[in-house]
């Protein structure tokens, strides 16, 4: 009896142990949390899938996406340190890190890690209109964006760097669809979806022909020393029905991290963002044979989280001076 409860004891012990092993502090994984935007956003299902990506190829990790406001919550959840990593697009992030525009004195510094899509700026005008360049729509009709949206924002900053003036209307996008469609305003700027025309310029392409205007040299030229936070975009021919090529402003949209994020850890997710190359694809079609690293570089325009410059230089990337932090 003796012997059998020694044994039993020393069973006990060993299951003990293994128990502690398993739950032990030091072992589980860490937890984070994605901050993406509305649940219904084609965005929010982009990081479920990177979320899914992390989880799968990084140990030692346990993300989960929380559904926001989008960029300017998520930089303010940043800085309460109530998110790890967030959607955000590369223009305001630039504003909020160097403490410009609306986070004049009180910049929130957060490292990009990645790019996944471009989002031009398309200057839409029906084509019966007649307007050829961007000096057309001085005095014209014509909406800047979605009210409240970075569209909107973005094209009156873009246009007072360019001396545009035309008479603003504002609008719901189906309103200002509705408002093109019957000639009642020329046009409007709009996002595109990647380097296509989104639904609703192809809705109005429909049944009314349009044209996108394109930047001069010098436009563009101006608009990037003036507004070094925009990125230039040369969109090829084929973006909507009979579109030719043209040259935009726009910002890309890509996932940043708080100061928090360890460059080890950083370097294992990144990595694992960029060699995917289903899963990413199936939640968002526009991202689809899309090269994170090229796009990053590219478009990014504030510095790059460590782990990122860490991984672009293993693979032999190139890394510009303005995106690392001096």
């Amino acid at each position: 009896m003796k012997r059998q409860s020694k044994l039993s004891y020393g069973v006990f012990m060993v299951v003990f142990i293994g128990i502690l092993a398993v739950t032990s502090p030091s072992t589980a994984a860490q937890k984070m949390l994605i901050g993406s935007t509305s649940a219904s956003s084609s965005h929010y299902g982009y990081f479920v899938a990177v979320s899914q990506v992390i989880n799968e190829k990084v140990s030692g990790l346990d993300t989960s996406v929380v559904e926001t406001g989008a960029t300017v919550d998520n930089l303010r959840r940043f800085a309460r340190k109530q998110i790890d990593l967030g959607l955000v697009t590369t223009n305001v992030l630039s504003q909020a890190y160097f403490g410009k525009q609306d986070f004049k004195d009180r910049p929130v510094k957060s490292k990009l890690l990645w790019v996944y899509v471009i989002a031009p700026q398309n200057a839409i005008v029906r084509k019966d209109a007649g307007i050829t360049d961007f000096a057309g729509l001085n005095g014209q009709r014509y909406n800047p964006g979605l009210k409240g949206s970075a569209t909107e924002k973005t094209t009156e900053a873009v246009f007072d760097v360019l001396g545009i003036k035309p008479d603003y209307v504002r609008g719901s996008t189906t309103d200002i669809v509705t408002a093109v469609k019957d000639n009642h305003i020329k046009g409007y700027v709009k996002s595109g979806a990647g380097l296509k025309i989104d639904a609703s310029s192809r809705d109005i392409s429909t049944f009314t022909p349009i044209d996108i205007l394109s930047l001069s040299k010098d436009q563009a030229s101006r608009i990037q020393s003036e507004l070094p936070e925009v990125s230039i975009v040369d969109v090829p021919a084929g973006a909507g029905p009979g579109i030719g090529d043209f040259t935009t402003w726009g910002f890309a949209v890509a996932c940043s991290a708080s100061l928090e994020l360890d460059e080890a850890t950083a370097y294992q997710i990144v990595k694992a963002i960029c060699e995917d190359k289903t899963v990413q694809a199936s939640a968002m079609a526009s991202v689809k044979g899309a090269d994170f690293v090229e796009m990053t570089l590219k478009y990014a325009t504030s510095p790059l989280h460590p782990g990122t410059v860490k991984y672009f230089k293993e693979i032999g990337a190139s890394i510009p001076d303005r995106l690392i932090e001096k």
